[in-house]
């Protein structure tokens, strides 16, 4: 797997084999459940590990990854904090039961150090997360309100979103305040991560 030359931390050897080693993983599960798209399996490394990788430079304290699914970003950001011998407590959330056991069997197989919630989102305890990631899970106005339970005061979420990002911003601003930034996405022209801080019910 090689290393993207917009791709700013530095990657192992043992990292890298990793990544490697996740990717084989989603590739035999998601023949039995939908982890990724069949149109994105040939390109799983930039379109799904590599993009996920964009959030890991927020890597802080206490990560809570949302709808966890295939493990993207959370799984990945674990990878690289062990890599890089980081203190980061990453937690991923997954109600599916099956997507749940495949992300248990991935820390289990690539020791690597996460819990997993096989739960709903709104039923673990508030966790007060440093950083609260997403990607693909629901529109801008339904995730704030999940960072509403879960996200430690002074913290950061790192949403990744597509196209329509300018106008999930605008229809969410009706419900809440906040600072946001939108940071191009080095794998899409038109995807964005959404890092939003300073979240208030209007």
């Amino acid at each position: 797997m090689k290393v993207p030359a917009w791709y700013e931390g530095d990657v192992s050897r043992e990292t890298i084999d990793k990544l490697k080693a996740y990717a084989a993983l989603i590739r035999k599960w998601t023949v039995k459940i939908n982890l990724i798209s069949k149109s994105t399996e040939q390109d799983l490394e930039i379109r799904h590990i590599w993009d996920s990788a964009q959030t890991y430079r927020w890597a802080e304290g206490i990560w809570l990854d949302l709808g966890s699914g295939g493990g993207l970003p959370g799984i990945v950001v674990a990878i690289l904090a062990q890599g890089e011998g980081a203190k980061l407590n990453v937690s991923l959330v997954e109600s599916d039961q099956r997507k749940a056991v495949f992300l248990r069997t991935c820390a289990r197989e690539l020791d690597v150090s996460c819990r997993v919630h096989s739960s709903r989102i709104e039923d673990i305890g508030p966790v007060q997360a440093n950083v609260l990631s997403a990607r693909a899970l629901t529109d801008l106005d339904g995730l704030l309100a999940m960072a509403e339970l879960h996200l430690g005061v002074g913290g950061t979420c790192m949403f990744m979103k597509g196209a329509r990002w300018h106008d999930e911003v605008l229809a969410a601003q009706r419900n809440w305040r906040f600072s946001y930034d939108a940071l191009p996405s080095r794998t899409h022209p038109e995807a964005v991560i959404l890092e939003i801080k300073e979240i208030e019910r209007v």
